[in-house]
This record gives structure tokens, C-alpha cells and sequence, in this order.
């Protein structure tokens, strides 16, 4: 049997292929239930230090499986609330991950592929990539953390046109809109993906990891329990050997040596 997600390390870096190119990458329970194994397992590896996802062939994801949901035998309501607990399973693995997680838009990202994309810390894609929300158009709304990412990332007017309207977005626009961090010429947005990747493990990964922790958490509390937080994470920083070696070059004038 084929693998649904293909996982491989290179040097610290652990990629992601989803693995069902015959039907664009999208996701049943076994395949998503894969992913967030795995998201798991890389989360608390310390020899991994970050992630990249991607798809095999045409497409990035093209979201959740409607064949297999219909072929599931459950009732539409049992069908998909089973699912998106799996998948959001891996969505909280990846926000929660305190390592970066870049997303190579390889080919179109639909559906619960836009919204796994949106919950990457980072997106590149390529030129002739497309994504859209497509949720919408079948009648659904939108889940996989999609209606907080999505909001945030392009404010609360553009979200509602892009669910209202449902148009595909290119990658022009993708970058305009400020929904990718970077599109890359044909063909290169993995390699693109683990060069930025490796500029972040360069630097301060428990730095990465706090800002990440601080900004998720940003939206669900008061700026007084914000601040505290910031309080408490920079002294942790600063007590973390990056933070002590970060402080001891800056007075030194060289070039700080981080995670060692």
C-alpha cells in the first residue's frame, strides 16, 4: 500500500509530501490521521528543526475527500465531524509546533489544502499555483482553522469576499494580499521554502519559538495578560544559552553563534 504522507529528513529539516497525487492530494481519515502523527512526533524530535509541507504532483491538497466521505457509510453530519477532528488535530500540531512551518505551494490549494496552508507559519508558491477557499461554493463553510487564520492574515473584508465570492487567487494576487510569503519561479517553491527555512534555524530557534507561542496567543487575551506574558517569555529568553550568547556577542561586537 502506498504511503498517504511521505516523510523524510534532510540534515535537521523534516519534509512533508502528502501522497495521493491521484486525487490532488486530498485528505481521508487515514491520510490525515498520518499527517498529525507524524506533525506530533517531528514537534518533540529534538534533531528536527523545522517542517516543510508539500504535495506530490499538480496539486498541494485539494482538502478533504468528498469520495471518501460519501464511501465512509456515516451519515454527511457524522462523516465530516469525524474528519475534522483528524484534521484539525493536525492543524493544533502545526500552530502549536514551536519550530517554523513552511507550507511549498506546489499546485492548487483548495478547500481544507487552503486553510492547512493558512495555518503554516509561512507560505511560498509557486508561479502558476492557485489557491482558493472552495468550501463555500460546495455548500460548507470553512474549518481547519480557517476562519482565524484567514481574518488575520487578510483582515475581516477580504476574508468575507474571498468565502462570499470564492474566486480563484493566483499567485500575483496570493502575494498582494499578503496570503504567501514569497512566490517562486516555476518549479522551486520547495527549494525555496527549506532556503528561508534554514535562514530562521540559523538564528535563535527558542526565540522563534516564543514570538510564535506569543503571537497565536495574542488574539484570546487582554493586553495586561499579554504584557505579563512578554514578561515572563523574555526573561526566559534571556536565561535560555541563545539569549545569554545573543547579549554576551551584541557586547563583544561579533556575530552570535545560536543553538548550540
Amino acid at each position: 500500500m502506498t504511503e498517504s504522507v511521505l516523510f523524510e529528513k534532510r540534515n535537521h529539516t523534516a519534509l512533508l509530501t502528502l501522497n495521493r497525487p491521484q486525487s490532488f492530494n486530498a485528505f481521508g481519515g487515514e491520510m490525515v490521521s498520518t499527517l498529525a502523527d507524524i506533525l506530533t512526533s517531528v514537534s518533540s524530535d529534538d534533531e528536527v528543526t523545522g517542517v516543510v509541507i508539500t504535495g506530490k504532483g499538480k496539486a498541494f491538497c485539494a482538502g478533504g475527500d468528498l469520495r471518501w466521505l460519501e464511501e465512509s457509510g456515516l451519515s454527511y453530519y457524522s462523516a465530516f465531524h469525524k474528519l475534522a477532528a483528524i484534521y484539525h488535530r493536525a492543524v493544533l500540531e502545526i500552530r502549536r509546533m514551536p519550530k517554523p512551518v513552511f507550507a511549498a505551494i506546489n499546485g492548487f490549494a483548495a478547500g481544507g489544502g487552503f486553510s492547512m496552508a493558512l495555518a503554516c507559519d509561512f507560505r511560498v508558491m509557486d508561479s502558476s499555483a492557485v489557491m482558493i477557499q472552495a468550501y463555500t461554493s460546495n455548500g460548507l463553510s470553512i474549518d481547519g482553522g480557517g476562519t482565524f487564520t484567514l481574518p488575520r492574515i487578510v483582515g475581516i473584508a477580504r476574508a468575507l469576499e474571498i468565502a462570499a465570492f470564492d474566486q480563484p487567487i493566483d499567485a500575483e494576487r496570493a502575494l498582494e494580499w499578503g496570503l504567501v510569503t514569497e512566490v517562486a519561479k516555476e518549479g522551486n517553491c520547495l527549494d525555496r521554502a527549506l532556503e528561508l527555512l534554514k535562514r530562521i534555524t540559523d538564528g535563535s530557534l527558542s526565540s522563534f519559538a516564543a514570538v510564535k507561542r506569543l503571537l497565536t496567543d495574542s488574539f484570546s487575551t487582554s493586553l495586561e495578560t499579554q504584557i505579563e506574558k512578554e514578561r515572563e517569555s523574555l526573561s526566559l529568553c534571556a536565561d535560555h544559552p541563545n539569549g545569554r550568547e545573543g547579549v554576551t556577542a551584541f557586547l563583544e561586537k561579533r556575530k552570535p553563534v545560536f543553538n548550540k
